[in-house]
Protein backbone atom coordinates (compact mmCIF):
# COMPACT_ATOMS: atom_id res chain seq x y z
CA UNK A 1 0.00 0.00 0.00
CA UNK A 2 3.05 2.24 0.28
CA UNK A 3 2.95 2.76 -3.50
CA UNK A 4 -0.62 4.09 -3.35
CA UNK A 5 0.25 6.33 -0.40
CA UNK A 6 3.15 7.71 -2.47
CA UNK A 7 0.69 8.37 -5.29
CA UNK A 8 -1.45 10.31 -2.81
CA UNK A 9 1.58 12.51 -2.08
CA UNK A 10 2.18 12.96 -5.83
CA UNK A 11 -1.45 13.95 -6.28
CA UNK A 12 -1.16 16.55 -3.48
CA UNK A 13 1.99 17.92 -5.14
CA UNK A 14 0.32 18.09 -8.54
CA UNK A 15 -2.63 20.01 -7.13
CA UNK A 16 -0.17 22.55 -5.71
CA UNK A 17 1.68 22.74 -9.04
CA UNK A 18 -1.54 23.32 -10.99
CA UNK A 19 -2.63 26.03 -8.56
CA UNK A 20 0.78 27.77 -8.68
CA UNK A 21 1.18 27.60 -12.48
CA UNK A 22 -0.17 29.77 -15.23
CA UNK A 23 -0.85 29.39 -18.94
CA UNK A 24 0.56 26.34 -20.70
CA UNK A 25 2.42 25.25 -17.55
CA UNK A 26 -0.91 25.01 -15.70
CA UNK A 27 -2.43 23.11 -18.59
CA UNK A 28 0.45 20.61 -18.66
CA UNK A 29 0.38 20.13 -14.87
CA UNK A 30 -3.39 19.66 -14.96
CA UNK A 31 -3.13 16.96 -17.63
CA UNK A 32 -0.54 15.13 -15.51
CA UNK A 33 -2.92 15.40 -12.53
CA UNK A 34 -5.83 14.02 -14.57
CA UNK A 35 -3.67 11.13 -15.78
CA UNK A 36 -2.43 10.23 -12.30
CA UNK A 37 -5.93 10.40 -10.81
CA UNK A 38 -7.23 8.15 -13.59
CA UNK A 39 -4.41 5.65 -13.03
CA UNK A 40 -4.87 5.67 -9.29
CA UNK A 41 -8.64 5.20 -9.35
CA UNK A 42 -8.50 2.50 -12.03
CA UNK A 43 -6.04 0.54 -9.90
CA UNK A 44 -8.14 0.92 -6.78
CA UNK A 45 -11.32 -0.12 -8.57
CA UNK A 46 -9.68 -3.19 -10.10
CA UNK A 47 -7.31 -4.28 -7.34
CA UNK A 48 -7.77 -2.65 -3.95
CA UNK A 49 -11.54 -2.43 -3.57
CA UNK A 50 -12.29 -6.06 -4.50
CA UNK A 51 -9.60 -7.27 -2.10
CA UNK A 52 -10.91 -5.04 0.72
CA UNK A 53 -14.39 -6.49 0.17
CA UNK A 54 -12.97 -10.03 0.60
CA UNK A 55 -10.43 -9.49 3.39
CA UNK A 56 -11.57 -6.65 5.64
CA UNK A 57 -14.43 -7.05 8.10
CA UNK A 58 -17.08 -4.54 6.97
CA UNK A 59 -15.25 -4.16 3.65
CA UNK A 60 -18.40 -3.76 1.57
CA UNK A 61 -19.46 -0.62 3.45
CA UNK A 62 -15.92 0.78 3.37
CA UNK A 63 -15.64 0.26 -0.39
CA UNK A 64 -19.14 1.60 -1.08
CA UNK A 65 -18.22 4.83 0.71
CA UNK A 66 -14.97 5.14 -1.28
CA UNK A 67 -16.75 4.48 -4.59
CA UNK A 68 -19.30 7.19 -3.81
CA UNK A 69 -16.45 9.63 -3.14
CA UNK A 70 -14.61 8.55 -6.28
CA UNK A 71 -17.66 9.09 -8.46
CA UNK A 72 -18.17 12.59 -7.08
CA UNK A 73 -14.51 13.40 -7.71
CA UNK A 74 -14.67 11.98 -11.24
CA UNK A 75 -17.62 14.22 -12.01
CA UNK A 76 -15.78 17.29 -10.70
CA UNK A 77 -12.65 16.29 -12.61
CA UNK A 78 -14.63 15.76 -15.79
CA UNK A 79 -16.24 19.20 -15.39
CA UNK A 80 -12.82 20.78 -14.85
CA UNK A 81 -11.37 18.96 -17.83
CA UNK A 82 -14.21 20.24 -20.01
CA UNK A 83 -13.84 23.76 -18.57
CA UNK A 84 -10.09 23.85 -19.18
CA UNK A 85 -7.34 25.48 -17.11
CA UNK A 86 -7.80 28.85 -18.84
CA UNK A 87 -11.39 29.31 -17.66
CA UNK A 88 -11.77 32.12 -15.09
CA UNK A 89 -13.52 29.80 -12.58
CA UNK A 90 -11.01 26.97 -12.99
CA UNK A 91 -9.09 27.57 -9.75
CA UNK A 92 -12.26 27.90 -7.69
CA UNK A 93 -13.50 24.51 -8.97
CA UNK A 94 -10.04 22.99 -8.66
CA UNK A 95 -10.01 23.90 -4.96
CA UNK A 96 -13.28 21.99 -4.42
CA UNK A 97 -11.83 18.97 -6.21
CA UNK A 98 -8.59 19.19 -4.25
CA UNK A 99 -10.43 19.17 -0.91
CA UNK A 100 -12.60 16.22 -1.98
CA UNK A 101 -9.70 14.19 -3.36
CA UNK A 102 -7.48 14.77 -0.33
CA UNK A 103 -10.31 13.87 2.06
CA UNK A 104 -10.89 10.72 0.00
CA UNK A 105 -7.17 9.84 0.12
CA UNK A 106 -7.14 10.17 3.91
CA UNK A 107 -10.20 7.91 4.14
CA UNK A 108 -8.52 5.30 1.94
CA UNK A 109 -5.41 5.34 4.08
CA UNK A 110 -7.40 5.15 7.29
CA UNK A 111 -10.15 2.69 6.36
CA UNK A 112 -8.66 0.57 3.57
CA UNK A 113 -4.89 0.64 3.40
CA UNK A 114 -4.25 0.19 7.11
CA UNK A 115 -6.49 -2.89 7.21
CA UNK A 116 -4.86 -4.36 4.14
CA UNK A 117 -1.42 -3.85 5.62
CA UNK A 118 -2.50 -5.62 8.82
CA UNK A 119 -4.77 -8.31 7.39
CA UNK A 120 -3.68 -8.82 3.79
CA UNK A 121 -1.38 -11.55 2.54
CA UNK A 122 2.10 -9.98 2.01
CA UNK A 123 2.68 -11.88 -1.24
CA UNK A 124 -0.71 -10.77 -2.55
CA UNK A 125 -0.01 -7.15 -1.55
CA UNK A 126 3.33 -7.25 -3.39
CA UNK A 127 1.57 -8.57 -6.48
CA UNK A 128 -1.04 -5.83 -6.18
CA UNK A 129 1.71 -3.19 -6.07
CA UNK A 130 3.32 -4.64 -9.22
CA UNK A 131 -0.04 -4.53 -10.98
CA UNK A 132 -0.64 -0.90 -9.98
CA UNK A 133 2.82 0.09 -11.20
CA UNK A 134 2.19 -1.67 -14.54
CA UNK A 135 -1.22 -0.04 -14.91
CA UNK A 136 0.27 3.40 -14.34
CA UNK A 137 1.72 3.19 -17.84
CA UNK A 138 -1.58 2.21 -19.49
CA UNK A 139 -4.45 3.99 -17.71
CA UNK A 140 -6.92 6.44 -19.28
CA UNK A 141 -6.03 10.09 -19.53
CA UNK A 142 -9.55 11.41 -18.90
CA UNK A 143 -12.02 10.82 -16.02
CA UNK A 144 -15.13 8.69 -16.57
CA UNK A 145 -17.77 9.54 -13.94
CA UNK A 146 -20.22 6.80 -13.08
CA UNK A 147 -17.80 4.07 -14.13
CA UNK A 148 -16.76 2.26 -10.95
CA UNK A 149 -16.90 -1.37 -12.01
CA UNK A 150 -15.43 -3.55 -14.70
CA UNK A 151 -18.90 -4.14 -16.17
CA UNK A 152 -19.70 -0.44 -16.41
CA UNK A 153 -16.25 0.31 -17.84
CA UNK A 154 -16.74 -2.21 -20.64
CA UNK A 155 -20.20 -0.88 -21.47
CA UNK A 156 -19.05 2.66 -22.26
CA UNK A 157 -17.25 1.50 -25.40
CA UNK A 158 -14.31 2.73 -27.46
CA UNK A 159 -13.32 5.76 -25.35
CA UNK A 160 -12.50 3.32 -22.58
CA UNK A 161 -10.09 1.22 -24.66
CA UNK A 162 -7.11 2.50 -22.71
CA UNK A 163 -8.79 1.64 -19.43
CA UNK A 164 -9.60 -1.81 -20.77
CA UNK A 165 -5.93 -2.35 -21.66
CA UNK A 166 -4.90 -1.17 -18.20
CA UNK A 167 -7.40 -3.54 -16.61
CA UNK A 168 -6.16 -6.44 -18.72
CA UNK A 169 -2.59 -5.66 -17.77
CA UNK A 170 -3.50 -5.50 -14.07
CA UNK A 171 -5.20 -8.87 -14.28
CA UNK A 172 -2.28 -10.38 -16.17
CA UNK A 173 0.18 -9.17 -13.54
CA UNK A 174 -2.14 -10.41 -10.80
CA UNK A 175 -2.38 -13.81 -12.55
CA UNK A 176 -6.14 -13.61 -12.96
CA UNK A 177 -8.32 -14.38 -15.97
CA UNK A 178 -9.92 -11.58 -17.92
Amino acid sequence: MAFLVRQHAEIRDLFAEVEASEGSAREEAFHRLVHLLAVHETAEEEIVHPYVRRVVDGGDAIVDDRLREENEAKQLLSDLDEMGPHHPDFLKHLEVLRKDVLMHARAEERYEFIHLTREGDPARLAKMTAAVEAAEKMAPTRPHPGVESATKNVLVGAPMAIMDRARDLIRKVMGEDK
